[in-house]
């Protein structure tokens, strides 16, 4: 690609950093560094934006926790009868502050913001150290990329942990505790929701403003300017900011440059289409950003939970397989079907028949190398940008603009046809399902229904656990926001308010 920030010419190493501290908010970002002076060079700076990096391949974040346990605890999936029990509290929706899965998000997004705050306290000394304008040049830039990641890392900490925006009330309630110094105390409590979603669009305009255009590309494994974009239009959108939601989308769905298409059903190789492609080899010029893999450094198997065909390498033992209102979602030719489902031999002894969930089989190139059920996770699709404007759009009133962004993207799904058109009084419905349709399991679904202020309701379907099954969540239900974990309210000098979902 274009320069030096294409992600096979950027440094490889990826470091592994862990310190236990009374509170994740206290963490170092590496047991080895202890004092100010040891970001002092422009390698060093180099070196902890590669931390940062490697902190997004925890298994708590996008490849496992934070993508699976919001979808697992809306309506989108059932556990099976005989399940491993894997992420049962959230399927059951008995989550307590001591949930381990919640314990993880929480600290290791704030393990990125840690280390995020870390490059930022010394940044401004690295760079007054050097005297080459392209090692300078080259140093901005990595700051804004580091003012993305802190962004992003706040933006899923406010998503899990907070109620749904609401411009009217944002100022009195609740939002995250912000950190933004590393050295420095800081108060340990929340800040409100407005001033939450004010500091990350601070970062974020301070990430557009140092980031470069024309260092975008697709298929990103580092934030570009792009990035930045697309994640302000995500952000607009929950903050009811619809110009804004517009304008930022806007700006990726007719990109000069970069090079941004959607997956389409053209064949790529071997009939294989470029949406398979997209999730077989986790490639495509859709992609805004991933997080990049390599046969020797991955994250968690997000697959695994719904395959599990390592057990015996003969049948799957899915945990969980998908509701069956999802699949009716899909019609005749949306190849997005066959993409993301396959009927395949279950082992279990009531000789379970259902469609499982392959789209993420795992990547081609780490099956390879016998790594089942392991994807780069896709934070930032082109697709989303779509579903983003046209939502927008609805809010707006603009229905025919709205159509026409769900019309591009269907169609570039479907084998032919795809049209949808949206009105006054089936806008909100029609966005929910083609976000289902195009989103399934990427961990969207219980921020949607909070957002929307809807509830859901499950009923048995064949094999289906009898234990959560049967279930009425309704609109408000206090664990669409997550519980802020107990041991961050009772470490010393805390003075964190829980949530009403907190027990």
């Amino acid at each position: 690609m274009k320069n030096k920030f294409n992600m096979f010419t950027r440094t490889a190493a990826l470091i592994i950093m862990a310190v236990s501290l009374n509170s994740c908010l206290e963490k170092l970002p590496g047991d080895y560094i202890l004092e100010e002076e040891s970001m002092s060079t422009f390698n060093d700076a180099e070196q902890t934006l590669t931390g940062i990096y490697s902190a997004f391949m925890s298994g708590a974040l996008y490849s496992g926790y934070l993508t699976l346990c919001p979808d697992i605890q809306a309506d989108l999936v059932y556990a099976i009868d005989g399940y491993s029990n894997t992420f049962g509290n959230h399927w059951l929706w008995d989550i307590y502050s001591t949930n381990s899965e919640i314990e993880a998000v929480y600290a290791s997004l704030y393990t990125v913001i840690g280390r995020c705050n870390f490059y930022l306290d010394q940044i401004d000394e690295v760079r007054a150290s050097l005297t080459d304008d392209t090692t300078i040049k080259t140093l901005d830039y990595y700051t804004g990329e580091v003012y993305c990641a802190r962004a992003l890392a706040y933006s899923e900490l406010v998503k899990c942990f907070c109620e749904a925006y609401d411009p009217a009330t944002a100022e009195n309630v609740p939002g995250v505790v912000i950190r933004s110094k590393y050295f420095e105390k800081e108060p340990v409590r929340r800040a409100s929701l407005k001033d939450s979603y004010a500091f990350i669009l601070s970062d974020l305009a301070k990430a557009q403003e140092m980031l470069e255009e024309e260092n975008d590309y697709y298929n990103a494994a580092f934030f570009t300017k792009a990035a930045a974009h697309a994640i302000n239009a995500r952000v607009s959108l929950y903050m009811q900011d619809w110009d804004e939601a517009v304008r930022h989308s806007t700006v990726l769905l007719t990109h000069p440059s970069a090079g941004f298409e959607l997956a389409d059903t053209g064949l790529y190789t071997g009939g294989m289409t470029f949406i398979d492609y997209l999730w077989n080899y986790d490639s495509s010029f859709e992609i805004i950003w991933k997080i990049g893999y390599t046969q020797t450094s991955y994250g968690y198997p997000t697959g695994a939970v719904f395959l599990n065909f390592t057990n015996d390498y003969m049948y799957y033992y899915p945990d969980y397989v998908p509701a069956q209102w999802v699949l009716n979602l899909y019609t005749a030719g949306d190849t997005r079907y066959n993409a993301y489902f396959a009927s395949l031999p279950t082992g279990y002894s009531h000789q379970l028949q259902w469609p499982l969930l392959v789209k993420y089989y795992g990547n081609q190139d780490l099956i390879s190398i016998y790594v089942y059920h392991t994807n780069m996770p896709k934070p930032l699709r082109l697709a989303e940008q779509y579903l983003i404007r046209a939502e927008a759009y609805c809010r707006m009133g603009d229905y025919t603009k709205a159509s026409e962004d769900l019309t591009t993207l269907r169609k570039s799904r479907f084998t032919s046809g795809g049209t949808l058109n949206v009105n006054a009084s089936n806008w909100l419905q029609t966005i929910s399902d083609e976000r289902v349709r195009e989103l399934y399991m990427e961990g969207f679904r219980l921020h949607d229904l909070k957002r929307w202020n809807m509830g859901f309701e499950r009923t048995p379907q064949a094999n289906s656990l009898k234990e959560g099954s049967t279930m009425k969540v309704d609109a408000g239900d206090p664990l669409f926001v997550w519980p802020i974990p107990k041991h961050e309210l009772e470490a010393p000098g805390s003075e964190i308010t829980g949530n009403d979902s907190n027990r």
